[in-house]
């Protein structure tokens, strides 16, 4: 049996947890489900979006389902975290721009995980996509390290480490050589960005030494995106710096219909959390609408984690059934099915 921690979100997040937590249960897989609460709602409850129950839950279990929550734009938002991490000051207050980003930090997930793969059924412009983007989780501008110079100008720092840099590049390479890629793209800006995006390209392609028979290439990032566009079957791993890795792998859910069939992951050293790509898309909430694929297949991937892989292969196998089928889908997969009638349809063609 596996705890895992499992936190609904918010706006559509628990429809399409739910529905992810049915075709789980019907996999087989072992798991027993332990519900935390992050958010609006916890925030009433406890002062924080982000109660310190929630990371001691995660911290003791090691794996854990989020579903999407809600980031404000703009403004002075913060996510103030008082969790008594180990190695750190009991008194001390840390704060982030998003829950998303408080989680990858507090349990150090440095490695944002998101294949990008064609599936049947869905439309897309292109077709035979198989893309896995390795995005840096901690620094970059995303570490929030930002302020007003003055009432008319602000000012953000871009953190590079090489730890960092070493340790996004080696987990890509490691998943090329256990899944049998034959090819790592190291995406970048420096031609422009010397020192920072420099660092960051001298430490992940020193590691190809150690990689025999794996290749390594890089690309300029806006080069990419048109390389992307243009010719995608070209690429294979992707590893990039934390904000060209959010930008681009929502590119590359375009290439496959969407951040609606998008999954992702959160990885560590010794926890790991699993997502969808999507948003919380509030204004859905409630109507049993929203296309529960990417928190399926997200849940799949949870599922190899955890050595359950037969179960993520059915479910995987039951999804690709339905898709194909085009019937019992969600509206935006052009059918008329609810998001609980999907999930049921899946389970119906589990093996």
């Amino acid at each position: 049996m596996h705890r895992v921690t499992l936190i609904p979100g918010e706006g559509i997040g628990p429809e399409v947890t739910e529905a992810g937590q049915m075709v789980v249960e019907a996999s087989g897989a072992a798991i027993e489900w332990e519900i935390v609460e992050v958010g609006a709602e916890a925030e009433k409850r406890y002062g924080t979006p982000t109660p310190d129950y929630v990371f001691e839950s995660i911290a003791r279990n090691t794996v854990a389902y989020k579903g999407p929550v809600t980031t404000p734009f703009g403004g002075t938002y913060r996510v103030r975290v008082t969790w008594k991490r180990p190695g750190t000051d009991p008194q001390e207050v840390r704060s982030y721009p998003s829950i998303s980003v408080a989680l990858r930090k507090e349990l150090d997930l440095y490695a944002n995980v998101r294949p990008a793969k064609s599936l049947p059924g869905v439309q897309s412009r292109y077709e035979g996509i198989d893309l896995v983007i390795f995005r840096e989780n901690t620094e970059d501008l995303y570490a929030g390290i930002e302020h007003m110079v003055s009432e008319d100008i602000a000012e953000s720092v871009k953190i590079i480490s090489r730890r960092a840099s070493e340790r996004i590049g080696r987990a890509a390479f490691e998943y090329a050589r256990k899944h049998g890629r034959k090819k790592v793209t190291v995406v970048h800006k420096a031609n422009i960005m010397k020192l920072t995006d420099g660092l960051f390209l001298r430490s992940v392609t020193d590691l190809a030494k150690d990689y025999p028979g794996i290749e390594v290439e890089q690309r300029v990032v806006d080069n990419m995106c048109m390389q992307l566009v243009q010719k995608p079957e070209l690429y294979d791993v992707l590893v990039l710096p934390n904000l060209y890795g959010d930008i681009l792998s929502d590119l590359a859910a375009g290439l496959i219909g969407g951040l609606g069939v998008a999954p992702g992951a959160n990885i560590g050293d010794t926890i790991a959390e699993f997502e969808p790509v999507h948003g919380s898309a509030p204004k859905y909430a409630g109507l049993n609408r929203a296309n529960p694929t990417a928190t399926i297949l997200s849940m799949a991937m949870m599922l190899e984690h955890l050595g359950e892989e037969n179960s993520g292969k059915r479910i995987e196998t039951a999804l690709k059934a339905v898709l194909r089928e085009g019937k019992e889908v969600t509206p935006d997969l052009g059918g008329k099915a609810g998001t609980r009638e999907m999930a049921r349809a899946i389970i119906s063609r589990m093996s």
